[in-house]
């Protein structure tokens, strides 16, 4: 049973020293006890308190992670909402294939090696999942010893039949596998080869019930990692049953449904795009592994982005440091032009003028990750933090000139910014960063 607040209060130091990042002991206990926060972060509680707190400090979604070399972590999610907190841990995107396709190796390579760079960030698929199509234990094997000499990434090996999984257990590599999945008729013998392999074990069903019958005969086996598949095959349902799930966890710390949930988008879709549509609305509600059955590499750059968005803290925004950046390389004559930290700012000013091939200056501001116009109304945009960023990152070593480009969209500022900097030319650039390439060619 969880601990009430005032329960866990009783087994903290009481220093109320705020090093945890609440202001008393007191505050800290409600948070815990609404698993908004971890334990861990009271640097004084006793290990007796530990050992009594610790069902209680456990996240109620299981971390479960999949892989070594290029491994992956989903679950010890703590809220419904991204606004609540923030997501941690973003879901794995998997690529289906056949033990009896011709093209497995090609494909096993292909999920390997592809990756997109997204404001500072390499985005990539994260697993592959090899499915016993065949039947027979011999192909699979084959199979899954052939894939793995084309990749590092944990695969998901898929079959209803312990001896076809174990015979791709002992091809696979002793890279923390997930098995899918164990039913009724073989969740001990599933389970038990989990514990052997040290692999993650799904389990599925198609009532909440009997998953939650599943995990416990699981857990009694030995299998700790588990991941639940409710076994939805269409979006409704599937929005119905992850929700579900999602609240069980979460609001009724029902710890048999603690566990990351996994996906399979193209089951039920009649075409790459529903395929799409159903990955796109795993990702939102709240799978931690997605299977997919076809690779485009738009449809997949598209779903890779919804999922750096959902996944990104929507209280810490991603930034890049701030500093007088070089594009192209630029000589003391070339223009200078100001932005935010912000990074889709950033990279959609640099993106522009890498693209123009002009050389320039990009002096970047600390705007605590804010845009443009969200910092210049936050007061983090304005001209005593230009003047102050050309001062700190010594900008007038670096150009022999006076003149600095600021953004249209903050074009108010001008007259300050030339009282903060004396002598200085201000210059009002464009609104938008797509019409920077033929402002620059503008420049004298």
């Amino acid at each position: 049973m969880p601990l009430s607040g005032l329960e866990i209060y009783k087994l903290l130091p009481k220093t109320n020293c705020k090093e945890c990042g609440f202001p008393t002991c007191l505050a800290f206990a409600m948070k815990l006890a609404a698993k908004q926060a971890e334990l861990s972060a009271c640097p004084y509680v006793s290990e007796e308190a530990k050992q009594a707190l610790a069902a209680a400090a456990a996240p109620p979604i299981r971390l479960v992670t999949l892989g070594t070399e290029r491994n992956f972590a989903v679950g010890n999610e703590t809220v419904l909402f991204r606004h609540e907190k923030t997501f941690y841990h973003e879901p794995g995107l998997a690529l289906r294939v056949k033990d009896t396709d011709p093209a497995l190796e090609e494909k096993a390579a292909l999920v390997d090696g592809f990756s997109v760079e997204r404001v500072g960030v390499n985005l990539v698929m994260n697993a592959l999942a090899i499915e016993n199509a065949s039947g027979d234990a011999g192909t699979f094997a084959g199979a899954v010893a052939k894939a793995r000499a084309k990749t590092k990434l944990p695969f998901i090996l898929m079959s209803d039949n312990p001896d076809t999984m174990k015979a791709a257990l002992e091809k696979e590599g002793g890279m923390k596998p997930l098995i899918y999945a164990a039913s009724d008729g073989n969740v001990e013998a599933m389970a038990a080869l989990a514990k052997a392999h040290g692999a993650s074990l799904a389990v599925k069903a198609e009532t909440l019930d009997g998953l939650a019958a599943l995990t416990e005969k699981a857990t009694a086996a030995g299998a700790e990692d588990l991941v639940l598949d409710p076994m939805p095959r269409h979006l409704a349902g599937a929005l119905a049953a992850f929700t579900q799930l999602r609240r069980l966890a979460l609001k009724k710390n029902f710890r048999p449904l603690g566990y990351p949930i996994i996906a399979f988008a193209g089951d039920g879709a009649n075409s790459p795009e529903e395929e799409t549509i159903a990955a796109a609305q795993a990702i939102c509600k709240y799978a931690g592994i997605i299977v997919l059955d076809h690779f485009d590499a738009a449809d997949v750059y598209a779903l890779m982005t919804l999922r750096q968005n959902i996944y990104t803290d929507p209280q810490k925004p991603i930034q890049v440091s701030p500093g007088l950046y070089e594009i192209n390389s630029p000589k003391p004559g070339d223009p200078l032009m100001v932005t935010t930290n912000f990074s889709l700012t950033y990279f959609s000013v640099a993106g522009e003028v890498e693209g123009a091939g002009k050389p320039a200056w990009l002096l970047v501001t600390d705007s605590e990750g804010m845009s443009v116009l969200t910092a210049w109304a936050a007061g983090k945009f304005d001209a005593e933090v230009i003047a102050k960023a050309v001062k700190n990152f010594q900008v007038e070593s670096k150009i022999n000139h006076h003149k600095i480009i600021i953004p249209g969209l903050v074009a108010t500022i001008s007259g300050d910014l030339e009282e903060e900097l004396p002598g200085w030319e201000v210059l009002v650039g464009p609104r938008e960063a797509v019409d920077i390439p033929a402002y620059l060619k503008l420049w004298q």
